[in-house]
């Protein structure tokens, strides 16, 4: 894959972090999120506007210049699935030059994910390894939960489950 001149809104970015998936990791927090789920944590990056526009090249290039300290990259928000006609091209490029494990946060649920028709929404879930899914519900908020806010929320092998067309859950 070539240049990737498109821009995203990025509300954020963490160079390396331990909680946010698996392993060392670097986190790209992406604006825009219709969810509007109560008790949200990252309310600011609901606006599509917050944040500031950058080519994903430039992206691409702040992760890999950690790599390989890192074990991977997490896809948070806001919400990366509204995101995901452009953010499907850096995930693919990341899978295509390195062995990093690529993990996302949606408030979608998989089964709404892999079932919508939405060739872009499906292109971004081919090149991910885990997807936390699910609303966040203050009303199960839990916070003895791995990588996850609310008991409502699963963490996902996407792969397994593509393949074998059923939801495969990791113990974490």
């Amino acid at each position: 894959m070539g240049c990737l001149k498109e821009k995203i809104n990025v509300a954020g970015f963490l160079e390396n972090s331990l909680v946010n998936g698996e392993g060392i990791r670097s986190v790209l927090f992406v604006s825009g999120c219709t969810h509007n789920c109560e008790g949200c944590h990252n309310r600011a990056m609901q606006n599509k506007e917050y944040g500031e526009p950058i080519e994903l090249d430039n992206v691409y290039e702040r992760i890999m210049k950690n790599y390989p300290l890192i074990n991977g990259v997490t896809f948070s928000g806001g919400e990366p699935f509204e995101n995901s006609d452009i953010l499907h091209k850096l995930a693919e490029k990341i899978k295509n030059n390195s062995d990093m494990n690529i993990w996302c946060y949606t408030g979608y649920r998989y089964e709404d994910l892999i079932n919508s028709g939405r060739r872009e929404w499906k292109e971004l879930l081919k090149n991910i390894d885990v997807l936390v899914d699910g609303k966040f519900l203050k009303e199960l908020k839990d916070e003895s939960l791995r990588y996850r806010g609310s008991k409502n929320q699963r963490v996902i092998n996407v792969q397994e489950s593509i393949i074998s067309n059923s939801i495969i859950k990791l113990d974490v």
